[in-house]
């Protein structure tokens, strides 16, 4: 059995890579998400423990100079980090992990795993953007300006991706990103891993 593939899924916020990512880790049973610590606030209808593990700032400091993190990034004033011991545990035993984060942490992400997987979720123009996080309802006029302000930077990372879906009709989104992973699964590199007995009795005398 070969070792678990990491992709990295970066969007700018209200591209939809969290609506994305939960339908795609329902349908595949090889695939974990994994769950970020953060110090923001929970929104209305979040989990702790199931979106994210929201602790105080404090703690978090504390776990990051204790360098339980794989990753962390600062995004609108809140912190975030990847716990490094979940992530190595997973695909340690042969299972397959998603990791939603910005790109800051994304290239932190690709200097210690230099063969993990990154997709960019575009959405399909800025005007749709904008109309997202204001049907989220989420965040005044203030906070929706600067979110805009800092999507339209976070796009300029798109070229450190590996792939690039746009959510303009979400099942046509989730279907690019199926086949993605799909691919993935199948390069030589893992292939010779889990078919190893096959390709030794093919090539036996």
């Amino acid at each position: 059995m070969s070792k678990g593939k990491l992709f990295i899924v970066t969007a700018p916020s209200g591209a939809g890579k969290t609506t994305l990512v939960t339908k795609l880790v329902r349908m595949d049973d090889n695939l974990r998400v994994s769950i970020s610590h953060t110090t923001r606030p929970a929104r209305p209808g979040e989990e702790d423990g199931v979106d994210y593990y929201f602790i105080e700032k404090p703690e978090f400091m504390g776990m990051l100079s204790d360098g339980d993190f794989l990753e962390s990034a600062e995004v609108y004033g809140y912190h975030y980090g990847t716990s490094q011991h979940w992530v190595n545990q997973q695909l340690e035993q042969g299972l397959d992990v998603i990791l939603e984060i910005d790109w800051q942490g994304a290239e932190q992400i690709r200097n210690l795993y230099p063969d993990s997987c990154a997709i960019f979720i575009l959405p399909p123009s800025i005007e749709s953007l904008t109309e997202r996080l204001q049907e989220r309802a989420q965040d005044d006029s203030d906070t929706i300006e600067n979110r805009m302000q800092q999507a339209r930077s976070v796009i300029e990372h798109v070229a450190e991706a590996d792939y690039v879906v746009v959510n303009d009709v979400f099942e046509d989104a989730l279907a690019d990103i199926r086949a993605i992973v799909r691919t993935q699964r199948l390069t030589v590199t893992i292939q010779q891993e889990n078919l190893s007995q096959l390709l030794s009795s093919l090539t036996r005398d």
